[in-house]
């Protein structure tokens, strides 16, 4: 073993005593805690395009659902990019535990706020949104790592069952929030919902607090209010230019790459600085993966954009009732974190079982099996385009269903991998930066994924009319080979790579 993974060992604290299903108490909090947040998050996703479009664009006309998707590309990326503050606040000023709870108390007023009819509001209150997510998200999944001593087998059997939470909480929030809540009294109630969620994710993780134990806690010399009070006001200022950026898409996208190209200059120089060239390798293998979950969440994330216009518009539901409810076209929403739910028990065992046998895929491979799936699920729908269009100028839900499932198999072979990738190849004291490194690259990802819905749902390419059923064939095939090109190279790249990680698995 290398210097660096004994120093990790003699760091090692674990969480208080005690199991539940094998994996300590603590994960059962972060579960329960990210559940009620993701239940906010995705709860306001699943409306949050159509809403824009149709309460503020409106008056675009075409132009409507381009401009919507542009706002919800900014947002989303924006969500993610603050995980780089989010995670050196925790670092070095709050600890985790105040960070989360910071960090939730703001998205909750933020959500509250997207209730209002007028744009300006609506958008601060994502500014508030980002702003608190950014305290959140990136340190609540650190939490989990710290949870497991280094080269502890469970550690990914455990970031998949948190995993699990986070899309128990996708999966209700769309029906609860959009389908029924957003459908009958509107989506700004949709709204409220969701926002009630987020509160509801701050008493789970305050009652089961002592299953922490000095998990989290904050550094030596920050303790008290006063670290609490100057991050406040911190965040608030922050708000001001995320206002802003969310209507600068250009100023947004040169701030998101100079962040990248920052991040990368950081990691080479503490791998430099660090005075072990293992661990420079393995920041340059991180870096890499970074890349990789770049273009597969630009895939992936269509699902809140151009695949949700695409099923308002072209996607024939099916003809059912429950208990007097009958299914809309968010509940497509639903549809990822269902197979999330029966899939990744199966994963999580497959993980274990195969490293057993020594034939568990390494990282790299299997984030090249991610990108391949986020193709291939585009192919079924440029396939149901061109060949399966009814009479009344739809395609049947099964095949939007089914794409949905190729994505979340290639989404089980990657992002649970991906955040337990970052734990382990970060030096201890660099784990909230390097997991908030993670989102960035995810927040770039959302910026181009809104650009290519743009494209897909409404600003027209070439002789295709904008926004029709041949337009998102189009720029869903491109994307098909887009992925699957870039997969066949990380997969023929993975024992490079591996090289790099020298011995992290």
């Amino acid at each position: 073993m290398s210097g660096a993974t004994h120093n990790d060992n003699a760091a090692f604290n674990p969480p208080p005593a005690g199991e539940i299903l094998g994996h300590p108490k603590a994960l059962w909090n972060l579960f329960g805690s990210e559940f009620w947040e993701r239940f906010m998050y995705y709860g306001m996703r699943a409306m949050l395009a159509v809403h824009v479009a149709a309460a503020f664009f409106a008056h675009l006309g075409d132009g409507a659902r381009a401009q919507a998707s542009l706002t919800f590309g900014g947002y989303t990326a924006m969500v993610y990019m603050t995980g780089i503050a989010g995670g050196y606040v925790a670092d070095r000023i709050l600890g985790y535990q105040r960070s989360i709870m910071l960090g939730g108390a703001l998205m909750s007023v933020g959500m509250f706020m997207l209730m209002a009819p007028d744009l300006t509001t609506f958008l601060i209150g994502l500014a508030v949104i980002v702003v608190g997510n950014g305290m959140f998200k990136p340190n609540i999944s650190t939490m989990v790592g710290k949870l497991y001593a280094p080269g502890d087998a469970r550690r990914d059997s455990g970031f998949t069952i948190f995993y699990m939470g986070i899309n128990a909480g996708a999966l209700v929030a769309p029906i609860v929030c959009a389908s029924i809540i957003g459908q009958q009294f509107g989506y700004r109630w949709g709204f409220f919902t969701a926002g009630i969620g987020m509160i509801l994710g701050l008493v789970v993780f305050q009652a089961l607090k002592s299953w922490l134990g000095h998990v989290g806690t904050a550094p030596e010399g920050k303790k008290g209010y006063g670290p609490i009070v100057q991050v406040l006001i911190f965040a608030l200022i922050l708000v001001v230019p995320v206002y802003f950026l969310l209507s600068k898409s250009d100023v947004l996208g040169g701030l998101l790459i100079a962040m990248m190209l920052g991040l990368v200059a950081y990691f080479v120089w503490s791998g430099f600085s660090s005075g072990s060239k293992e661990q420079l390798h393995r920041y340059i293998a991180m870096l890499i993966l970074f890349g990789a979950n770049i273009l597969f969440w630009a895939l992936f994330e269509q699902a809140g954009s151009s695949l949700n216009f695409l099923a308002q518009d072209y996607v024939r539901m099916p003809d059912v009732s429950i208990f007097g409810w009958t299914p809309t076209f968010e509940i497509f929403q639903s549809v990822n974190p269902i197979f999330i739910i029966m899939l990744a028990p199966l994963f999580a065992t497959l993980w274990v079982k195969l490293d057993k046998a020594d034939w568990n895929p390494s990282i790299p491979r299997k984030f090249a099996y991610g990108l391949a799936g986020a193709a291939v699920g585009f192919y079924v729908l440029v396939l149901a385009i061109n060949s399966f269009v009814g009479d009344d100028g739809k395609i049947s839900w099964i095949w939007l269903t089914l794409t949905y499932l190729i994505h979340t198999m290639g989404e089980l072979c990657l992002s649970p991998i991906g955040l337990a990738m970052v734990t382990k190849l970060a030096r201890p004291h660099e784990t909230g930066l390097a997991m908030g490194g993670w989102f960035l690259s995810i927040a770039m990802a959302n910026f181009v994924a809104g650009r290519i819905a743009a494209i897909a749902s409404g600003g027209g390419s070439g002789h295709e009319a904008a926004g029709s059923l041949a337009q998102y064939g189009d720029v869903f095939n491109q994307m098909f080979w887009l992925g699957i090109i870039i997969a066949v190279l990380f997969f023929l790249a993975a024992p490079l790579i591996n090289k790099l990680m020298h011995g992290v698995k």
